[in-house]
């Protein structure tokens, strides 16, 4: 076989087997924001191998610049509680009883749903056997490779190790929720973060008795999925990609190269509103 200007082709690497490519679709395919834990322990030679996947994540410029700190202090954890429900209320204070605004911007996502928020369980910092809190390391100002004109790159990259921790906790049967709601000076205050690092997330982490069969928000019906067709485009913004397979066929491993994949407890919150956007767990779902 030839390339496209006639150069011979060199040989392509081989995909992993069949069994073992269908194991990584179904674990991306079954990970769940956890809100309900069943609490237990986490051997800290599970612990070890969850964070030391999370540090294998990609980063722009290599610049790792993620911080993992480990909070085993019940004290300090009931403190970090008191913050995330704080913002919590300060948050269906926003979206009110009716249409919400923003100072400066478009009506809130969610307005006139405070009581359907208020009822959502969003987090599992006293339940679940480990919190994490992932932060952004200090002096990321010096890493200029792929950040000058996108300097928010770096809280993409800590993302991709999250999402590591995430997908490999679900492969160890153990639960996670990611939860940022809470103010980042109070958080990092009960932290001891040097000036210029900034928190990004409070990780619950731990057994659970089940995992949710689709997201939570999806299930108490505050949001659902987007279609791939309406996020995914060919050549231009908003042109239809004509080679997608139709919704929901194709799912779980390939044949050989490309990817598709498709995607808890608690009470339903109402009928589905109009302005829930498409969504997926990452709005503290």
């Amino acid at each position: 076989m030839a390339t496209r200007s006639g150069a011979p082709a060199m040989p392509c690497a081989a995909p992993y087997p069949a069994a073992e490519r269908e194991a990584v679709y179904r674990v991306i395919r079954e990970r769940r924001d956890m809100r309900h834990f069943a609490g237990g322990h986490v051997e800290p030679a599970v612990l070890e191998r969850l964070l030391r996947a999370a540090h294998q994540g990609p980063s722009v410029g290599f610049m790792q610049p993620w911080r993992f700190i480990r909070v085993s202090d019940p004290a300090l954890r009931r403190r970090l509680h008191a913050c995330v429900e704080a913002e919590r209320l300060r948050t269906a204070e926003v979206m009110g009883d009716g249409t919400a605004q923003q100072a400066d911007g478009p009506a809130v996502q969610g307005a006139g749903r405070q009581a359907e928020f208020l009822r959502l369980k969003l987090e599992g910092l006293l339940d679940a056997a480990e919190l994490i809190a992932v932060a952004l390391a200090d002096g990321r100002e010096a890493h200029v490779f792929g950040r000058r004109t996108m300097p928010h790159m770096d809280v993409a990259s800590a993302g991709c190790a999250i999402e590591n921790l995430w997908l490999a906790a679900r492969a160890e049967g153990l639960g996670m929720g990611w939860v940022s709601i809470f103010d980042p000076a109070d958080v990092a205050r009960l932290l001891g973060l040097p000036p210029g690092a900034e928190p990004l997330a409070l990780l619950c982490l731990g057994p659970v008795h089940d995992f949710y069969p689709e997201p939570m928000l999806a299930r108490e019906r505050w949001a659902r999925r987007a279609p791939l067709a309406s996020v995914v485009f060919e050549g231009a913004w908003g042109r239809p990609a004509p080679w997608l397979a139709a919704e929901g066929a194709g799912q779980g491993a390939p044949a050989a190269c490309g990817v598709e994949s498709a995607d808890g407890d608690g009470r339903r919150a109402g009928p589905v509103h109009p302005e829930a956007g498409p969504g997926g767990e990452r709005s503290d779902g």
